[in-house]
């Protein structure tokens, strides 16, 4: 789930995540947002009131905190073979993770179950594995009119599970061609997502790509 090079500014860095933090707010007090994306956020921040802390934490020298660092630790081995398998960098796909679930903080859940859903897929009819349920809001019709409704979503056994069927949906599905093979281009990534129709959010690919470009750049500053 993250991206890039090296951090240009503490204060580019940390805006990424005060622009996902407005915006969640925003989504949670006026009920408008996106089903597949921000409403695993919007749960997040719902329940912890200390939200900026979920999505937001940085130390005051502007590197990622530690629940950040430990959710990207607990997930490198999947980020890798995922990143392998589509063609881009494991920087790109720990972003799409972390923005997806709030860090992992807050997995869609059903009743006290972790799904282990990081990406907010949906079960459609062709699902046959478990599936949890949860209220969600998205953009309908010509206007964008923002409806609540109840959707399925995938369950997993475990977090492998969730990484390789994430892979496997946009290997499978033509209509994210345009996000494979992107290498470490995070924007080429999140547009072809973004065009694809994986979330209804008109600033997703935005602040996908954002995030993914600020961890490729933490990592390859850390590596320095």
């Amino acid at each position: 789930m993250r991206a890039t090079g090296s951090i240009a500014s503490t204060a580019s860095f940390s805006s990424v995540f005060q622009q996902v933090q407005g915006e969640v707010s925003t989504f949670i007090e006026q009920g408008s947002g996106n089903a597949g994306t921000l409403n695993t956020e919007a749960r997040v921040w719902s329940a912890n009131s200390a939200s900026a802390n979920v999505l937001g934490a940085i130390n005051q020298g502007g590197d990622i905190g530690d629940v950040q660092q430990q959710f990207l630790a607990s997930i490198k081995p999947w980020t890798e073979e995922t990143g392998a398998r589509l063609g881009v960098a494991p920087e790109i796909v720990a972003a799409h993770a972390a923005l997806e679930s709030g860090w992992g903080q807050r997995p869609l859940r059903q009743g006290t179950t972790d799904t282990n859903n990081l990406f907010g897929i949906k079960a459609g009819g062709k699902w046959q594995g478990e599936v949890a349920q949860a209220l969600t809001t998205e953009y309908v019709g010509d206007s964008g009119t923002a409806l609540k409704k109840t959707e399925r979503f995938r369950s997993y056994p475990d977090q492998a599970s969730a990484f390789r069927d994430y892979a496997q949906m946009l290997l499978d599905n033509p209509r994210y061609r345009g996000a494979l093979n992107a290498g470490s281009d995070a924007h080429a990534f999140a547009q072809g997502l973004a065009r694809g129709g994986y979330a209804t959010d008109p600033n997703y690919a935005a602040k996908l790509s954002q995030l993914a470009t600020r961890l490729q750049r933490s990592t390859t500053t850390n590596a320095e």
